[in-house]
């Protein structure tokens, strides 16, 4: 008997020599009649299950075959947690599932389901929709090509297409997930939000108002699954995904999710405390609690199909808490003899889900020792065929192939999104465009505020876009802390604009959800020191699934923040933000900062009709210092603000993204002054008094941080040969430094200089000045520009 499991040959020993062990059964039950007494799980099923866990086990053998001799890039395996292939056979296959990262039985299941699904058109019901009995074994082997291409990066690699390994693929609805511990759950709770926000939707026919119109590409009776390991449950996000659905069940908001914990009682090499994973799981409030054997097929298959129907049924969250073991350590250079005892090893060896499984249908009757061993062999050669035969694929070839999918940009598809949004606001829906406004039309108000024309372009992307949904911490009922969302939970109804909890996390996870069923989501965070709380739903999670998906899932948002600085009268650094350098460094993310009213509402449509067309991620960062500032250079002279233009006038004044906005200023071939956000203003009032004194400025508004706008920088700078970047953001990390890098790979060959803010947290109230760029501090820099 083995005292440790180092290799995969270790393994496999100890498999043959636990199965040949077995007595073979004096009878035989029927296939397709129950395994054993109790369970509802039949031997055909049963047969099916062991098929995918000896796909996935063998999975796990080749993964690491491979990368002894250097061609495999990834080892973390799912050796002993095969009982998952259980929870799949439990499911529809168009449940959608986001999956932990050991789940090579739940796919391989999920694949032969599907299969069977096919071929059994109609059939509905967890007991019809299992794997298929022996002897398909096409779906396995397409299951075992998709694990290994990942495995080897390769380039044919069916959802990530050699980026990262992950299980997914859309025809099997399986979501990929590219955290280890958590990041995915928070988006599982807004899938099944979205989910159900959509059935009850239909179900209640036309409104008045405007109807919340997505497209779900799940049935309206599916429900979202989503599995992690036991350590992940003290992670931030998972606490915030169990405590979202506990307080939307509380809320009598229904969410059908289920929850499985796979717990092998270890993270990497930390142990979780005993009995705490099941007293935190318990403990969860409007979270139904399940628990099983997940080393015993037919006890993890009967309480999996349970919890599944419950959800389903009552449309409401449950988890399913499985006790697995893992087997071969954490990944192929982990030494789990390091931290663990012979007697700890031993233990989980008993329990192998594979021997547990055998033992199953060898008591019922269905295999003998021998059948089994053979049937591990032959699946075992097709496995290995398989990986034989991927490894001359080719793997990614250059930067432009790797980040094709990351961030597509068709600005033609954009800007005819908005010239269709604002025929439909001329047509089919001018009736309700024309209700929505209490007294007029907001074009035929006058000048409108920063805050009064975004909340109208909002109204008016909820005309144009049926699928789309505001929601955040106070957006609803109060319209926002500044007002900016005022009116329109009454004018739309509380299914498309809605408050949420307070925690950012949530708030992103479900806009991540809601645009991955289908939905526009425009998620708010009230402020922009709060995205700190939850940003890496915005960088693990948003920005990358298009690129681990290929584009075959996107999640579209436009997440409106309230930032920077300037507010004097209501601050300290936790309203007064001027840090956006977590932001500009995503991938792929769109970042925009209106800084005027006239600007505001063309941006707004333009994120609005990216993330509709390109599946984008954008960031609206506004600034709240100019939400209602009315003047420019002299009280009441109204010059910051702007009219708000007609459906008609939509497309001429489109704002494509990446495109930055000029003012000349007296003759504009001084100086040139890049800015954004609260230094256009600032910067606008500097130029005019030197353009009293003869010195002529153009003053360059970037609009977008992120991409920015490169070429406009260029041959702006370029026309005058003196720069100011004028950058409220930090000196270290700011906004600049990208505008002096961009000039100096664009080959610019003047003069430059850089006024930005202290690298330092905002003080509360007139402090704010001794660390924020001010007038004075730009009108200094432009005359020592102008003195060279």
């Amino acid at each position: 008997m083995l005292w440790s499991v180092t290799t995969p040959q270790d393994l496999d020993e100890r498999f043959r020599e636990a199965i040949g062990a077995l007595a073979p059964s004096a009878g035989a039950r029927p296939p397709d009649g129950p395994v054993r007494d109790g369970t509802t799980l039949t031997g055909d099923a049963a047969l099916g299950l062991f098929d995918a866990q000896l796909t996935s086990r063998h999975l796990d053998l080749a993964a690491r075959w491979l990368r002894s001799f250097g061609e495999g890039y990834y080892t973390i395996g799912s050796a002993g947690h095969e009982g998952n292939a259980a929870v799949a056979a439990a499911l529809r296959p168009t449940d959608p599932a986001l999956l932990h990262y050991r789940s090579g039985g739940f796919y391989s299941a999920r694949a032969a389901q599907a299969r069977a699904a096919q071929s059994r058109a109609g059939d509905e019901g967890p007991g019809r929709h299992t794997v298929p009995p022996n002897g398909d074994a096409d779906p396995l082997a397409d299951a075992a090509r998709d694990v290994l291409r990942g495995v080897i990066a390769s380039a044919e690699e069916p959802i990530a297409g050699g980026r990262h390994k992950v299980f997914g693929n859309a025809d099997l609805h399986v979501i990929p997930t590219t955290s280890t511990v958590a990041s995915h759950l928070p988006r599982a709770v807004g899938v099944a939000f979205a989910i159900e926000r959509l059935r009850r939707t239909a179900a209640t026919g036309r409104l008045p108002r405007p109807q919340l119109d997505g497209q779900s590409p799940w049935p309206a009776d599916a429900i979202v699954v989503c599995s992690f390991g036991d350590a992940s449950i003290n992670h931030a996000a998972a606490t915030a995904a169990f405590n979202t659905a506990g307080w939307c069940d509380h809320s009598g908001l229904r969410l059908p999710a289920l929850f499985v914990c796979e717990d092998n009682g270890i993270g990497i090499s930390v142990r979780s405390p005993s009995g705490w994973v099941a007293t935190a799981l318990r403990s969860r409030p409007g979270i139904k609690y399940f628990t099983a054997d997940g080393c015993d097929a037919a006890a993890t298959y009967d309480v999996a199909v349970e919890a599944a129907a419950w959800v389903r049924r009552h449309r409401r969250p449950a988890v399913l808490h499985l006790h697995m073991v893992r087997l071969m350590g954490h990944a192929g250079a982990d030494v789990e003899t390091a931290y663990r005892t012979p007697a700890e090893i031993q233990a989980d060896l008993a329990r192998d889900p594979l021997v547990a499984t055998g033992r199953l249908l060898v008591e019922a009757g269905l295999a003998t020792p021998d059948e089994l061993i053979s049937r591990y062999d032959e699946v075992g050669w097709q496995v290995r065929k398989v990986a034989e035969e991927v490894l001359g694929e080719p793997k990614l070839d250059g930067a432009a192939e790797i980040a094709a999918p990351l961030a597509p940009r068709r600005p033609v598809r954009v800007a005819r999104a908005i010239a269709d949004a604002a025929s439909r606001a001329l047509g089919p829906v001018a009736a309700a465009r024309a209700t929505g406004f209490a007294d007029k039309l907001p074009e035929e108000a006058g000048p409108l505020t920063l805050a009064q024309t975004i909340n109208a372009a909002l109204a008016d992307g909820m005309v144009t876009h049926s699928g789309m949904v505001a929601f955040g911490e106070d957006v609803a009922l109060k319209g926002g802390v500044y007002g900016v969302t005022k009116g329109l939970r009454d004018r739309f109804g509380a299914s498309r604009v809605f408050d949420t909890l307070l925690d950012e996390t949530s708030i992103l996870g479900l806009g991540l959800g809601t645009g991955l069923a289908g939905m526009l989501p425009v998620p708010e965070i009230q402020y922009l020191a709060y995205l700190h709380n939850a940003e890496d739903q915005l960088r693990g999670e948003a920005a990358t699934m298009q690129f681990f998906s290929r584009g075959a899932y996107r999640n579209p948002m436009v997440v409106r923040i309230a930032g920077l600085a300037y507010q004097e009268g209501f601050g300290g650094h936790f309203h007064n933000d001027n840090s956006v350098a977590v932001l500009r460094d995503v991938p792929g993310l769109v970042v925009a900062v209106p800084a005027r009213a006239d600007d505001a509402a063309p941006m707004l449509r333009s994120c609005l009709a990216s993330a509709a067309v390109d599946g984008s991620v954008c960031v609206f960062l506004e600034p709240i210092a100019l939400y209602h500032t009315r003047d420019l250079y002299a009280d009441g002279d109204g010059e910051w603000l702007a009219p708000y233009l007609p459906p008609a006038e939509w497309a001429a004044s489109h704002v494509p993204v990446g495109r930055a906005r000029v003012y000349g200023v007296g003759s504009a071939e001084d100086l040139t002054i890049i800015t954004f956000g609260n230094g256009v203003r600032m910067s606008l009032r500097v130029a005019a008094r030197l353009a009293n004194e003869g010195v002529g400025s153009r003053v360059v508004d970037l609009r977008w941080l992120s991409p920015l706008p490169v070429a406009d920088i260029v041959r702006e700078s370029a026309a005058t040969g003196r720069v100011l970047v004028v950058d409220e953001t930090r000196r270290s990390g700011g906004v600049g430094e990208g505008v002096v890098a961009a000039l100096v790979d664009g080959g610019y060959v003047g003069s430059a200089r850089r006024i930005a803010s202290v690298d330092s947290f905002i003080p509360l109230g007139p402090a704010a000045r001794h660390v924020l760029v001010t007038e004075d501090a730009i009108t200094q820099g432009a005359r020592a520009l102008l003195a060279r």
